[in-house]
């Protein structure tokens, strides 16, 4: 890997999801409609769990942090998204796509973080109930936040850091619609293959070790909810966890899908594709899935709307 980082290439061209010019216009009003779905839904959830004071427990307080995640992160690259399907030349300073690249790699490593800590949270409240609120305490709470952000601080840096090691000669038409990190190394004319394992050993560490504690989680609480007598009460132990399943499901799938394989078994339109899934559909999908799946967020919106129609 070279330690000479001067690069040629002051601006990058954002080549955009599509080059078709009939399908810009219709592309620019479908991801609008999305992005206001994301705010409306995220930050929706954010003021209703702040205003309920039923919501202040550890299952509603990761669940505050992951709106707060899903709408950063969409916010990182969907507002530059929108400009690609109306500008001739979507361009981005080289500092600026750096900055993107910063940002969307911390709030996404962060959102693997948190899915595992909410896994974690599930796991001590069906498996050790009478534990809960000891083991769930403030502080124990707090720590987990830390660990979710301190995590989404160091994977950040090692790709950004990584990535600012490359030189960029001539060539500044970026194959995406974000500075995202295949597309960059493919563009740099001194990527090694030091680069690309940086790059694996990092994914594969963000996704393997939240995808492990989750499945060590739910492998305790399926071993808890068959010792369950009542057909009631593993039918209320499995819709608390349902939930959460799906969302896991649908980030991890489209993420470990977009890079844990290289660019030459996936080609980049294809992982463009994956990368609207976790980046857009996921943060549109999660307000959906906890709100009309959970009767303590559905009780907290008639309570919240109740209040706003009577003052």
């Amino acid at each position: 890997m070279a330690a000479d980082n001067t690069s040629s290439v002051t601006e990058f061209i954002l080549e955009g999801l599509t080059d078709q010019p009939g399908l810009q216009l219709p592309l620019f009003f479908l991801f609008l409609g999305f992005y206001v779905v994301i705010m409306v839904g995220n930050l929706g959830l954010i003021i209703l769990i702040a205003l309920n004071s039923h919501l202040h427990i550890p299952m509603y307080l990761f669940l505050f942090n992951l709106s707060f995640i899903d709408f950063s992160y969409s916010s990182a690259i969907i507002p530059k998204m929108l400009m690609s399907f109306v500008l001739k030349k979507n361009i981005i300073s080289y500092t600026g796509c750096m900055t993107q690249l910063f940002f969307f790699s911390f709030f996404v490593i962060s959102e693997c973080f948190i899915l595992s800590a909410m896994a974690y949270d599930r796991y001590v409240a069906i498996c050790k109930p009478l534990l809960y609120t000891l083991t769930m305490s403030p502080q124990v709470c707090l720590f987990l936040l830390l660990g979710v952000y301190g995590m989404g601080i160091l994977g950040a840096i090692g790709h950004t850091g990584n990535i600012l090691f490359l030189t960029f000669c001539g060539e500044n038409l970026l194959n995406h619609f974000m500075c995202d990190i295949l597309p960059l190394l493919e563009l740099s004319c001194n990527s090694s293959y030091l680069n690309t394992l940086v790059v694996f050993t990092l994914v594969a560490g963000d996704i393997l070790v939240p995808i492990v504690t989750i499945f060590l989680s739910y492998g305790f609480i399926l071993s808890s909810i068959f010792h369950i007598s009542s057909t009631e009460g593993r039918s209320k132990a499995f819709s608390t966890c349902s939930s959460h399943i799906i969302a896991v499901s649908l980030f991890f799938g489209s993420g470990a899908f977009a890079y844990l394989k290289p660019p030459s078994i996936i080609p980049l339109d294809q992982g463009k594709i994956c990368t609207v899934f976790y980046t857009i559909v996921v943060p549109m999908l999660n307000p959906l899935i906890y709100s009309l799946r959970n009767k303590d967020v559905k009780l907290a919106m008639k309570k919240t709307l109740g209040r706003i129609t009577f003052s």
